[in-house]
């Protein structure tokens, strides 16, 4: 898991960051942020991370001959209890984050990575200069955060000077805010041509593509996605019915797996054989949410396939697997 999780961490942080420009001043803030989203990207991965888990185990006590000594040592009764016990403490894993702890964490995620991104839209002062691409210039004797001091700017698109002692950034949700400070301000062109002195003065930045906080499935738990009025996210809820029941034969599998004892040329093709039938019962799931969210398939169907797929792994699993 830390693996899997720390690679998707790292595409993150690359993800957000502009490297061009940004790097130095916004990568401690990305990465503090990145890792908030990390707990969404757990419960998606969560079968094959078990799966994994347990062939990295079975290969590991296999090497020494030690699930022959367990199956000696250990009556059916107890690896039973034993796999129970593990059953609840990972499902109740799973639920805790599916449901709560990577709800709250994304949510928060989403609002830091908009504030990153719209800062990193509006640019990253240098040399006493601060340019907004085809909007306005900057320049400044000194700055802290986002006020800058002493200042002398040109608003290209009103043909406009301002000198002012500073001036404050601020970003609302639709605009970025320039607020000048004590100054002065020219205005020369076509229709106006003017001098005037201000206490303060508002500068105003539209239609920048500043991004908003969108409310997609990761906000919602599984209730709340299957009473939203969006069919998609509803699809999303009937989905993750299906993943609960999925970890839970997976969950199963892995023990079946950790207590396999085989020969070990033949571990890495019954590994490999089956990772790639719970993938491809990923890819079909997939595929029919995909067909739900079209309105290509009904719920009514969903069900069925995906069950019988489930059934047939399950099946699959028993003659390979004693």
């Amino acid at each position: 898991m830390i693996i899997f999780i720390g690679l998707i961490w790292l595409s993150q942080i690359l993800r957000i960051l502009e490297l061009q420009n940004s790097i130095s001043n916004q990568i401690f803030d990305v990465i503090k942020t990145t890792s908030l989203v990390l707990p969404s990207f757990i419960n998606p991965l969560m079968p094959f991370l078990i799966i994994l888990g347990s062939f990295f185990l079975n290969y590991k006590i296999n090497s020494s001959n030690e699930v022959i000594i367990i199956k000696q040592y250990l009556a059916i009764k107890e690896i039973a209890n034993l796999i129970i016990f593990f059953l609840f403490a990972l499902i109740l894993l799973y639920f805790v984050n599916n449901e709560y702890f990577s709800i709250k964490t994304y949510h928060k995620y989403k609002i830091e990575e908009l504030e990153i991104r719209n800062n990193l839209k509006l640019g990253i002062p240098s040399q006493n200069e601060f340019h907004i691409e085809n909007e306005l210039s900057i320049f400044f004797d000194k700055h802290e955060d986002n006020v800058f001091y002493e200042i002398e700017a040109l608003i290209y698109q009103e043909d406009q000077f301002i000198k002012s002692n500073s001036v404050e950034i601020e970003i609302s949700k639709k605009n970025f805010n320039l607020v000048f400070q004590y100054g002065e301000r020219i205005l020369l062109n076509l229709d106006e041509k003017s001098k005037t002195n201000f206490d303060k003065f508002t500068y105003s930045i539209k239609n920048r593509d500043v991004e908003e906080l969108l409310m997609d499935k990761e906000h919602f738990n599984t209730f709340d996605l299957l009473s939203h009025n969006n069919n998609e996210f509803v699809n999303q809820g009937h989905n993750r019915i299906y993943q609960y029941v999925l970890n839970i034969v997976i969950i199963f599998t892995a023990f079946k797996i950790i207590f396999l004892y085989i020969p070990k040329g033949n571990l890495f093709k019954t590994f490999l054989i089956i990772f790639l039938l719970v993938l491809f019962l990923q890819i079909i799931n997939s595929y029919t949410i995909y067909l739900l969210n079209n309105e290509s398939l009904s719920i009514y169907y969903y069900y069925p396939i995906n069950f019988l797929l489930l059934i047939s792994f399950i099946f699959t699993l028993n003659k390979f697997i004693k």
